[in-house]
């Protein structure tokens, strides 16, 4: 039996195929015994997958309690319609721990180099006019460890640049679109919006973990990246002595107000130029590349080729 990808699950397709664990559930009776639910993943997506014990109390639970997040399963069952949802039915043998695995199957990669791309972001990180924004810049690259976290980090669970490297990936697009914003309009101060498009979304570091899967840490799910990312400049610029007071609050504002409005979950709305800049380039790549993969990712034989709705409306993919 073949592989088969999350996003290639059909009504009654025969899976016997490896998975990484988002999460478990509670062991708990149904008319016909015990069961529980796993969340699984690959680097094509998301399902939640029923396994269907017997009578026997506790061997399911013992089934459940040997599973962890981030754990790696072989499993065996077939696929199903469940209130509009795909979700695998599980058999009572059919789950088997994996030790070895490609993490490459459970996590999608940037297809640009990582290290080129942080050799691109170094690139036009150096030679900052601002003395004190290159300073903070350098400690940031100084730091070893942060540069570590930095390379894998992704931008999104879900939406977009949702992988490896996506968040840096995301960067260099809002440096690139930046520039050509800075060239029409000769009054914007490009190493505030360069910085600016650097450290929009710091926060995302400490917002996801990535293991066998990309899920949200316990900080990002009460605190959130935008909180996240103002302490983890605010803990740099300690480091630095004398940074200015001004420089420091407008780098604290943009990460604040990047989202736009605050419907939108910005805490304050952008209140100089280069933070409205830094917001629109967020939004324009955000936005585009999450269109880009609806349309390739989109299964469909209508003749309209519409998605649902999101955000935008309509999609329409022809």
């Amino acid at each position: 039996m073949e592989r088969v990808d999350v996003k290639d699950l059909e009504e009654g397709r025969n899976v016997k195929s490896t998975f990484s664990v988002k999460y478990k559930k509670p062991v708990r009776s149904y008319k016909k015994g015990y069961m529980f639910t796993l969340g699984l993943a690959d680097r094509t997506g998301e399902v939640e997958a029923k396994y269907w014990g017997g009578r026997d109390e506790e061997k399911v639970e013992r089934v459940q309690e040997k599973i962890e997040p981030g754990d790696v399963l072989e499993v065996k069952g077939t696929a199903s319609e469940f209130q509009g949802n795909m979700q695998i039915n599980i058999e009572e043998d059919g789950l088997r721990k994996i030790e070895d695995y490609d993490i490459e199957d459970f996590i999608e990669k940037s297809e640009r180099d990582i290290e080129e791309m942080f050799s691109e972001l170094k690139e036009r990180l150096e030679g900052l006019k601002n003395p004190e924004l290159q300073r903070l810049i350098d400690a940031f690259f100084g730091d070893e460890d942060f540069v570590k976290e930095f390379k894998k980090a992704p931008a999104a669970m879900f939406y977009h640049h949702n992988y490896i490297g996506g968040l840096m990936e995301h960067i260099l697009h809002m440096m690139e679109l930046g520039e050509k914003m800075c060239e029409q309009h000769e009054n914007l101060d490009p190493d505030l919006i360069k910085v600016g498009c650097f450290l929009h979304d710091i926060g995302k570091m400490e917002e996801f973990e990535v293991t066998t899967n990309i899920k949200q840490s316990r900080s990002g799910l009460l605190t959130g990246h935008i909180t996240l990312g103002q302490e983890i400049v605010l803990e740099k610029i300690k480091e630095l002595n004398d940074f200015s007071e001004n420089l420091k609050h407008k780098l604290l504002h943009i990460i604040v107000s990047h989202h736009g409005k605050t419907e939108y979950g910005a805490v304050k709305e952008p209140m100089f130029p280069e933070a409205l800049a830094v917001h629109y380039l967020d939004e324009l790549d955000s936005q585009t590349v999450q269109l880009i993969d609806l349309k390739e990712n989109a299964k469909t034989e209508d003749f309209h080729k519409w998605t649902g709705k999101n955000r935008f409306g309509q999609i329409y993919l022809e």
